[in-house]
């Protein structure tokens, strides 16, 4: 009944979606990964797609899109050599470790806990769809077994002589979840990768590595849904679109999609994506966004990967980004950072347990829904629908007993806390009044069902 298109005027739009908790970062966190922050933030514009360069079927039609934007809630794990000093993913270049001296903690990186299984066991009580692992970051340590990988700088040729992305990888499918794979094609140890045109003959290595790098993962661990650039931009300079010319994304992606036609790709290579990032742990304000796009955070809000120093999100703010987002139109992607044994802390753990819980009970509003048909109220509710049920989320009690919702060409037949007890109402030409007088509710976030017909 609400297929058609909510029409929403984005003229001087201003989103307050912005960015990363850089108070709480700076011990560690340099200028170039601020700006790399930044420039995740969701585009000003809001006409439709992000920057970058576009071909024929260089992306995928919104049918194609629909399993994706069904699945509303994904796990994002940032690992690798860095959690050992755990001081962040950025460690490397922040503190400027030469790249030799940091290939060193390749000896030191044996990871006996390790558990792809446990992972997603994890993601799955959690009540996550689908997850996104940090196959290779910005340091160069490629996390599986990669004949391109310079230098032979990877889990299988160093102290693990393991191949984690397919522990990963078959342990996502057994557990019933989407497959997403985040590869950076930028890489410190180039010098390359800050003066490409200077530097001609070294940047044309990373880029070979990148090409080989990107194939041996699309071609070697069975079908791959997601595919999540980062990076792409050169010499932590502008966006990733300007530097198009170098990466080639539509020949690299071109290249991805023979083996995968119809995966799904962020819009970080160059090439425009098929939904759009907002990074960061910046409150999700304004109305529904039009398009897909994901939101992506961390659960510690210190770092992406592994720290020492923890600022474990509150159980009211994650299920507060979650339903803003999801009003809004967007997927969540939530990240953990391991410890160096491969150990997601036991305190995120739990957390992501409490994440599930609350999902087990009002899940029905968020998995495979759509945004509205009212818009969001920042700070009070939003709104999601399927099929003829109505869903509010309600983030704070009301001042006073009643919400008012604008009118609706629906009739409501009935109102209910989800699974719960019956909640007055009344509909006229003006809106819809609920009246929330006696009704208990959720401590965290309440879900509301309204029942409607076609008049």
């Amino acid at each position: 009944m609400f297929n058609r298109k909510i029409k929403i005027a984005v003229t001087g739009l201003v989103l307050t979606f912005m960015s990363y908790s850089v108070e709480v970062k700076s011990q560690v966190m340099g200028e170039a990964e601020k700006k790399s922050m930044e420039k995740g933030a969701i585009y000003p514009s809001l006409k439709g797609g992000g920057e970058g360069v576009s071909g024929p079927g260089s992306n995928l039609s919104p049918e194609k899109m629909k399993w994706w934007e069904d699945q509303k809630f994904g796990m994002f794990i940032h690992w690798g050599l860095y959690a050992i000093p755990a001081s962040g993913e950025w460690t490397m270049f922040n503190e400027k470790i030469p790249a030799d001296e940091y290939a060193k903690l390749a000896t030191q990186f044996n990871p006996k806990h390790f558990s792809g299984a446990e992972w997603a066991k994890v993601a799955k009580e959690a009540g996550m769809k689908y997850m996104v692992m940090v196959a290779r970051h910005h340091d160069g340590f490629a996390l599986w077994n990669s004949p391109s990988s310079y230098k032979h700088f990877n889990s299988w040729e160093t102290a693990p002589h393991r191949d984690f992305v397919k522990e990963y990888t078959d342990a996502c499918r057994k557990a019933g979840l989407y497959v997403g794979i985040y590869y950076s094609p930028l890489d410190w140890r180039f010098p390359g990768y800050f003066d490409p045109k200077g530097l001609p003959e070294n940047a044309a290595l990373l880029k070979k590595q990148t090409y080989g790098q990107v194939e041996e993962l699309m071609k070697n661990y069975g079908k791959i849904d997601i595919l999540w650039y980062d990076g792409g931009w050169l010499a932590h300079k502008g966006s990733d679109a300007d530097a198009a010319w170098f990466w080639e994304p539509l020949k690299l992606n071109a290249m991805v999609r023979r083996y995968h036609p119809d995966i799904v790709i962020n819009p970080r290579s160059g090439m425009v994506g098929d939904f759009q990032t907002d990074e960061g742990g910046g409150d999700v304000k304004g109305p529904i966004i039009p398009f897909p796009w994901e939101k992506n955070l961390n659960l510690n809000e210190t770092s992406w990967g592994y720290n020492k120093a923890q600022n474990l999100m509150p159980l009211k703010r994650v299920i507060d980004m979650l339903v803003n987002t999801v009003d809004r139109g967007g997927n969540m992607l939530l990240n953990v950072g391991p410890d160096p044994d491969g150990v997601i802390p036991p305190t995120h753990v739990q957390r992501l347990k409490e994440v599930g819980a609350w999902l087990a009970k009002n899940g029905e509003g968020i998995y495979g829904t759509r945004p509205g048909p009212f818009q969001p109220v920042d700070g009070l509710y939003g709104a999601t629908h399927k099929g003829n049920n109505i869903y509010i989320h309600l983030l704070k009690a009301p001042d006073g007993a009643n919400i008012k919702l604008p009118a609706i060409k629906q009739t409501i037949t009935a109102c209910t806390v989800l699974n719960g007890e019956k909640v007055k109402f009344q509909q006229d030409a003006t809106g819809i009044t609920l009246d929330l007088a006696g009704v208990k509710l959720d401590p965290v976030v309440t879900t509301l069902l309204l029942k409607t017909k076609n008049k």
